[in-house]
């Protein structure tokens, strides 16, 4: 399974780590946050309003707030090769950011996040083979902190068709509910003798963060629907989800290169199925 034209790579640290999406030139992007306690970088231009509907890169991170300086190492490093928007002073690159909270963020000597941003969008460039699971901005992900459970989750990928038209989602899946199955019970059974760390005081330390991408033509309006329905699949595939303590985002990028119309509603109804198995295939690839 691929990421449709976009090319992605991971840095993977102890505990921690950055997952960077590359989408090909022209992509239009916009995004919704849900959860009540986001961690993100830039996301206010993806609103439909506002001027710039394409971005360089969206970026996922451990780490929460610290986690976002991931995105400074991605922007020198497109500047570097010329991608960005153009300004007179020289382009610069739309980079959106996304972070989770995972046990890097209680240690002093955090990793160079920067550099793991460089290093995970180079990855991307290069062509490494893009894995899921425990690697990437999934790395230190888990779920079922509500009930005092730490099951371990990372990254999910699903994909889907909606007519002619691709759809794939990918989901770091860090969040303060359970992975829920279509029978709407938690997928992964309690096992009392499965040892886990101790849960954590506070329940701010989740997040699922995710990015939708298709093949469709479509502008910054309809991406940005496309997101809502994309946490229709949150909905459907976290209990609870889109809590106070959960900084739940999406990102939805549409790369236009299917010049054939497609529904629009036929599209997110699809959006939304892809976006709940690729949160339920996290733990599988765990």
């Amino acid at each position: 399974m691929t990421l449709l034209s976009a090319q992605a790579g991971h840095w993977t640290s102890d505990g921690t780590g950055v997952t960077v999406i590359l989408p090909p030139p022209g992509t239009v992007a916009s995004g919704e946050i849900r959860g009540g306690a986001p961690a993100t970088r830039e996301f206010a231009l993806l609103k439909p309003t506002r001027l710039v509907d394409r971005v360089d890169a969206v970026v996922l991170s451990g780490g929460s707030a610290f986690g976002l300086a991931a995105g400074d190492g991605v922007m020198r490093l497109l500047r570097s090769k010329g991608m960005g928007f153009p300004t007179p002073a020289g382009p610069v690159p739309i980079v959106v950011g996304l972070s989770l909270f995972d046990a890097s963020v209680a240690t002093l000597n955090r990793p160079d996040f920067a550099e793991g941003g460089r290093l995970a969008a180079q990855a991307a460039l290069d062509g490494v083979p893009f894995a899921t699971g425990r690697v990437g901005a999934g790395t230190g992900a888990a779920t079922g902190k509500w009930r005092e459970r730490l099951d371990p989750a990372g990254l999910g990928l699903a994909e889907g068709r909606a007519g002619e038209a691709t759809v794939v989602a990918l989901a770091a899946v860090n969040a303060w509910g359970d992975i829920i199955g279509p029978d709407g019970r938690p997928q992964t059974a309690p096992d009392e003798t499965r040892t886990a760390p101790a849960p954590s005081p506070f329940p701010t330390a989740n997040t699922t963060i995710a990015v939708v991408l298709t093949n469709a033509k479509l502008d910054k309006v309809a991406c940005h629907w496309l997101a809502q329905s994309a946490h229709t699949g949150f909905a459907r595939s976290l209990h609870p989800a889109h809590t106070r303590y959960d900084g739940d985002a999406v990102v939805a990028l549409a790369t236009g290169e299917l010049d054939t119309p497609v529904d629009l509603e036929h599209l997110r109804a699809v959006t939304s199925d892809v976006m709940a198995a690729a949160i339920r295939s996290a733990t599988s690839a765990s």
